[in-house]
C-alpha cells in the first residue's frame, strides 16, 4: 500500500510553509488517510491526529453527530461529514480537517451503490464537501484506496486555492 510520494511531499510541504495543522475523522476510509499523513516528511510538525470513527455511536459520542439524523441516513450524509470535519478539528484545535463516510461495499442501505462522503474545514468554516461514486463491482479495498489517493488530491488542490485567495 504506496500513496504518491510527491503528492504526499507537498501536502507536508505546504502545511509547514503556511505554519498550518491538521485532523482526520474517518469512517469509509478506516484509518486510511491517518496512515498517509503519518508518512509524510516531519508529520508531527503539523498532523495532530486522527479519529476513526465506524459506528453510529461512536460518531455521535466522539464527533457530536445528531442521532436521528445518523439513523435516518445511515451515517451517510453530506451533513454529516461536513459534522464530522468540523467537530474533529475542534477537538485537535486543528487549522484544516478532513473527513470521511460512505461506503465500500454494495448494500442494502446504500441502494447497493458504493459511495463517499468527504469533506475539508478551514479555520471553523466547510470549504469543500463532495460526493466520490464508484463501480459498484469495486473490491472494498480498492474502494478505500482509491478515496483515500483521491480525497488527497483534492486537498492539494484546496489548499493551492485557499493559499491563492489569500
Amino acid at each position: 500500500m504506496e500513496f504518491q510520494k510527491n503528492l504526499l511531499e507537498y501536502i507536508s510541504e505546504s502545511l509547514m510553509t503556511t505554519d498550518e495543522t491538521i485532523s482526520v475523522a474517518e469512517s469509509v476510509t478506516s484509518g486510511l488517510l491517518q496512515l498517509a499523513f503519518s508518512q509524510m516528511p516531519n508529520a508531527s510538525l503539523f498532523y495532530m491526529g486522527g479519529i476513526t470513527a465506524y459506528s453510529l455511536p461512536e460518531k455521535v459520542r466522539l464527533l457530536k453527530v445528531d442521532r436521528a439524523e445518523a439513523e435516518e441516513c445511515d451515517c451517510v450524509s453530506e451533513n454529516i461529514v461536513e459534522t464530522m470535519a468540523l467537530n474533529v478539528a475542534e477537538m485537535f484545535k486543528t487549522d484544516w480537517s478532513i473527513a470521511t463516510t460512505g461506503y465500500c461495499t454494495p448494500i442494502r442501505s446504500s441502494s447497493y451503490k458504493i459511495f463517499a462522503y468527504f469533506s475539508f474545514s478551514y479555520k471553523g468554516e466547510i470549504v469543500l464537501t463532495k460526493k466520490l461514486e464508484l463501480h459498484p463491482k469495486t473490491q472494498a479495498l480498492n474502494a478505500q484506496l482509491y478515496y483515500t489517493e483521491f480525497i488527497l488530491g483534492c486537498f492539494k488542490s484546496e489548499m493551492n486555492r485557499l493559499l491563492i485567495l489569500k
